[in-house]
């Protein structure tokens, strides 16, 4: 997957992306999904078969977690988990998900 990552990239930032926005001094990502707002190979949600990012949804923070196994499914790519409304209980729920996420990606 690395490698359609990279193929992804250089597609987008080569020829075309709908997200796009070029300035003199930079490029940004309009992309909802995108965790920087900036356009590079880093923060790139199209171009990452890994990546997470934590939004709100009707007052309430959503983890959405790219499933790289439902991309045949475009509407379903997207894992969606709830986060508790309390910052105390919601950052331990984040964290342990970075964690397993990490050690999974390692092994």
């Amino acid at each position: 997957t690395m490698q359609c990552d990279e193929v992804i990239w250089q597609v987008i930032n080569q020829q075309f992306c709908s997200f796009k926005v070029s300035t003199s001094v930079q490029n940004f990502c309009r992309n909802e999904h995108n965790v920087t707002g900036l356009c590079n190979r880093q923060s790139c949600p199209l171009a990452n078969s890994q990546y997470a990012t934590i939004m709100e949804d009707n007052g309430q923070c959503v983890l959405y977690i790219k499933t790289i196994e439902r991309a045949h499914s475009p509407a379903n790519l997207w894992e969606k988990i709830t986060l508790s409304k309390n910052y105390a209980t919601c950052f331990p729920e984040w964290s342990a998900f970075c964690l397993v996420s990490t050690h999974s990606s390692l092994s």
